[in-house]
């Protein structure tokens, strides 16, 4: 991928984001929140919720790009105006997914990241408005995109002048009907490989199963991710959107308190004959051991 001037890994230096006081990049940042922004209340709840539990920033759709014409489309304005009240409460920066052109200047004054979804990763006149403006993006891939074709979509956003740009894989279609996607945690290391920007994972789009969103973000983490985008509903129940693939509260905090322990065992930070759910974790070396058994 020579062709790529901007995207590609040059001289083996990363690309860090700053977004208040989180270093994206260089330290595992995670996302959570719900799907959709439905009410001040349902919000706030969740955004107290996620950072209890200790997730750097708030994610909620204020617009919804939907499969079908008749299914909730989000506030817009009003839900702008819902996560910039829970960013002032929680303290949580905040994430949204823009969908048109006319509507990235005013969506960034509400939000401190913005998301270009999967059904929009190759709508060239938005990546070159979002180039423009001051605010990093992230930049699903494309249900049916190729690793070339990813990065030449963060290619567009990064000629136009805005050097912040964050990958995140959320899955690809296959011919697998049981999930909802299929999860190519390969592309972390691909990504790794062949640019120097962040890359991030979505577990809950990448399988749309709750049941798989915890062992999958695990193995985003253990294979080199910098950060989880992952869906938390406190009633998913009566969700307007996606709820079935949304964790409870007390699943993410089981989902945060594994990550970090796994996250501590790759940095060399667990101690010998640490024991979680009856097995040890056995470490050697002095310093950053290889761990034997890790199973929580």
């Amino acid at each position: 991928m020579n062709h790529l001037k901007l995207a590609g890994r040059m001289d083996g230096s990363r690309t860090v984001i700053r977004v208040g006081e989180l270093r994206i990049g260089q330290d595992l940042t995670i996302i959570a929140g719900p799907c959709s922004v439905e009410s001040e209340e349902q919000t706030l709840t969740i955004a107290r919720a996620v950072k209890r539990a200790g997730a750097g920033l708030l994610r909620g759709g204020a617009f919804k790009p939907r499969t079908s014409p008749y299914s909730f489309q989000g506030l817009g304005l009003e839900g702008l105006k819902i996560l910039a009240k829970a960013r002032t409460e929680t303290g949580l920066p905040v994430i949204t997914e823009v969908l048109d052109t006319r509507d990235v200047g005013w969506v960034s004054e509400y939000v401190d990241i913005l998301q270009v979804g999967a059904r929009n990763m190759q709508n060239f006149s938005l990546l070159k408005e979002i180039g423009k403006v001051g605010k990093p993006v992230m930049l699903k891939r494309g249900m049916f995109a190729t690793y070339a074709e990813w990065l030449n979509c963060a290619e567009y956003i990064l000629d136009a002048g805005n050097p912040d740009v964050i990958l995140c894989e959320r899955g690809i279609r296959t011919f697998e009907p049981w999930t909802r996607n299929t999860l190519d945690l390969s592309a972390v290391p691909a990504m790794k490989e062949l640019s120097h920007l962040p890359v991030f994972v979505d577990p809950t789009h990448g399988t749309g199963r709750v049941e798989l969103i915890q062992p999958m973000a695990m193995a985003a983490v253990a294979v080199g991710a910098d950060g989880l985008m992952v869906e938390v509903h406190h009633d998913p129940e009566h969700a307007m959107s996606d709820g079935p693939q949304a964790l409870l509260p007390e699943q993410f905090d089981s989902l945060m308190a594994d990550v970090n322990r796994l996250k501590d065992a790759l940095n060399g930070t667990i101690h010998e004959n640490d024991v979680h759910a009856g097995k040890e974790i056995a470490l050697e070396g002095s310093e950053k051991g290889r761990v034997r058994e890790y199973a929580w």
